[in-house]
């Protein structure tokens, strides 16, 4: 192959003081529009998630639904979605370097977890590959909603593990009187993160226009240590290298985004554009970086109060365009490309006998193109739409729910050079789930959910045929794989009362036919590399989960959580790769007047339970702590520091395949500043 020189793209919104000043200059003015302050928190204990059609609060699922907002979403941020969320009960992360983190729900990653912007599929490579970054940057989300378990009735077929909904509010859906915004900007860490975003919304009451921008730059990432572990080094019988730094962990991304609405009393009707990239190097290879670039246009409108027995109508419409080159020593190797649309039409429907709920049609059509010489997946066209109903029925204070999804997916790839063979794939994955909520009295409450899914094999699963080097291994799908077939329950005691509120989990989930990549004990001639085979095994998924808050007095708040998963091959009673270790965590926040103070600590245990040819993983205390002032100014300016890892321990993160060469950063220390107006 003729490879095409490439340099890295430098930053177009390099962060610098200039930059920070320009940011103040622009937004700050626009506060005199306010009648008076505009804070963006939320109340997170009991908001309203997209997890659920009808609009329900989060108390009030029959599945666990965690949601970020606010404040607590903007003092939580990370580089990456999946950092960001890491931590909550239930969710991980691939952690392959700084860079690229996707969420790890419930031991189930990949394609099993639907990662969403505004409730439509990002449509990047981020399944692929774990070392292909998530297309959306958590500086400019203004709520993340996170549904652990099954959702694929209301989200995609795939999303049988859970659904990771980021929204950016990118189309107003409010009429909104005068303008809104917030800014913010941090500097420090392990990474000498120097990053900065600006929003901005303004608007007359009938026609509201919004506005994001933002910029991060990052140095090779600190770390405890060695990057390579001692049992890798001992395995290998190599010495350990990188002492201290992470190498070819840096990275320059910047993006922006503008969208307009019209806004009535009963809904709206908007369109939004926005454009990322990321130019951030691949910790596995030392040579090499990967530039990323997407745009998407995005279309939503809404419409209440309907006559007849359609009471409401809503339209989410996505076009994105991804492309990603993997650059070796700046030269392009390898072309990634996703081009496509999804979009749904959901209808609410009047009571009838007491029923609310709703019904949808969704559609998705990609054409995924890889180019070059490390392309292991060929050319794939996929196609498909589904038909979904869900319906409430509440019973004095308790509710039963009911939801059906009918799918049809086509899986379609071309020949040529390299993949001298063309297949074409077609699948009816339908899903199924019945669940309740019990309220015992005013402080006690117990849900369950009893689920269905079927999920169509995703083209890599299907087609891939090469090394993959980001992984290590030599991968190879397999054209005959059946739709992956599972059966799940789910279960929640809940307690809240006086400020303090407590909810235990547990989950069971077991697969017909659980697609994983998992290690032939066989290495490919050509290569040398160990061969992994895409492969149905009969699998079982279990778990706890447990998250607590208690009121200590007006003050202190103390926070509990943890989480365990069991995963086994059921075949041959084996363990399954990459799935997390016990973790307990807790957390201690002070509150007075403009101060406030929090520690927090969590444990992850040592994994033992390993898969064949899998290293086991030490465990790790990662202890934490923020400190903020709210400046006594008209507006609400916040300055803060966060600490990480304060104990300088050695975190590797067992579900990520860089576990053993990719550890988390060291000791550092964070600062920043936020404002909301």
């Amino acid at each position: 192959m003729n490879t095409v020189k490439h340099t890295a793209r430098v930053s177009r919104l390099t962060l610098n003081p200039i930059w920070l000043a320009l940011t103040t200059a622009l937004t700050l003015p626009v506060t005199a529009l306010h009648a008076e302050e505009h804070s963006h928190t939320l109340d997170l204990d009991n908001v309203p998630v997209t997890g659920n059609p009808l609009g329900v609060a989060s108390d009030d699922m029959v599945v666990p639904v965690s949601v970020l907002g606010g404040r607590e979403l903007s003092l939580r941020r990370q580089g990456t979605l999946g950092e960001t969320l890491n931590g909550i009960p239930g969710v991980t992360a691939t952690q392959f370097g700084p860079n690229a983190s996707r969420p790890i729900i419930r031991g189930l990653d990949g394609e099993r977890v639907r990662i969403m912007q505004n409730g439509v599929g990002i449509l990047d490579a981020g399944s692929l590959s774990f070392d292909h970054a998530v297309a959306i940057d958590p500086l400019v989300i203004e709520q993340i909603d996170v549904v652990r378990g099954p959702a694929a009735l209301l989200y995609g077929g795939s999303a049988v593990g859970g659904v990771v909904n980021a929204i950016d509010h990118r189309i107003p859906k409010e009429p909104l009187n005068g303008a809104t915004g917030r800014a913010e900007a941090r500097f420090g860490g392990p990474d000498s993160t120097r990053n900065g975003a600006a929003v901005v919304d303004v608007g007359n009451g009938t026609f509201a226009i919004h506005a994001d921008v933002y910029t991060r730059e990052t140095s090779n990432l600190d770390i405890p240590g060695y990057a390579v572990s001692k049992r890798k080094a001992l395995a290998d019988g190599e010495a350990r290298t990188n002492n201290g730094k992470l190498g070819n962990s840096s990275a320059n991304a910047d993006g922006a985004a503008l969208g307009a609405a019209w806004t009535f009393d009963t809904g709206y009707l908007g369109i939004s554009y926005a454009n990322m990239n990321n130019n951030y190097g691949v910790v596995a290879e030392d040579n090499v970086r990967i530039d990323m670039d997407q745009q998407r246009w995005e279309m939503a409108g809404e419409v209440r109060e309907l006559r007849g027995p359609i009471q409401k109508l809503k339209l989410r419409m996505a076009h994105t365009d991804y492309q990603h080159v993997e650059l070796e020593d700046g030269e392009a190797v390898t072309t990634f490309k996703n081009r496509g649309m999804e979009g749904s039409l959901e209808a609410t429907h009047v009571p009838w006998a007491g029923i609310n709920g709703v019904v949808g049609y969704q559609l998705q059509n990609t054409r995924f193109q890889a180019l070059g010489e490390e392309a292991f997946v060929p050319n794939v066209v996929t196609q498909s739409q589904a038909l979904y109903v869900y319906e409430e029925l509440p019973i004095d204070k308790h509710k039963i729910t009911f939801g059906a999804r009918f799918g049809e997916t086509s899986v379609n790839s071309t020949a040529d050079d390299k993949f001298t063979q063309a297949f074409n794939n077609r699948f009816n994955p339908n899903s199924f789930a019945l669940g309740g909520l019990y309220t015992l009295n005013d402080a006690w409450s117990a849900t369950a959910n009893l689920s269905h899914n079927e999920r169509a094999p995703s083209y890599f699963e299907l087609y891939a045929n090469g090394e993959h080097a980001a992984t290590g291994q030599f991968e190879v799908g397999s054209a005959n794989l059946d739709k992956e077939i599972s059966n799940g329950i789910d279960a929640q005691l809940k307690w809240k009362a006086n400020g303090h509120s407590i909810t235990l989990g547990a989950y069971a989930t077991r697969f017909q036919n659980f697609i994983g990549l998992l290690n032939s004990g066989e290495t490919d001639p050509g290569t040398g590399q160990p061969i992994a085979n895409f492969t149905a095994v009969p699998a079982l998924f279990k778990g706890l989960e447990l998250e607590g808050k208690f009121a200590l007095n007006d003050e202190w708040t103390l926070k509990m959580r943890g989480d365990y998963v069991h995963a086994k091959d059921t075949r041959n009673n084996e363990y399954l790769p990459r799935i997390s270790p016990w973790r307990l965590g807790g957390g201690l926040d002070y509150r007075l007047g403009n101060w406030n103070a929090r520690v927090d600590v969590l444990r992850a245990f040592k994994q033992n339970d390993v898969a064949e040819n899998e290293l086991k993983t030490d465990g790790y205390t990662n202890l934490s702590a923020l400190l903020a002032y709210k400046l006594p100014v008209k507006y609400h300016v916040e300055l803060f520091a966060k600490a990480n890892n304060l104990l300088n321990d050695e975190i590797r993160e067992h579900a990520s395949f860089l576990k053993d060469i990719s550890p988390a950063g060291s000791r550092a220390i964070l600062v920043g500043a936020r404002a909301d107006f």
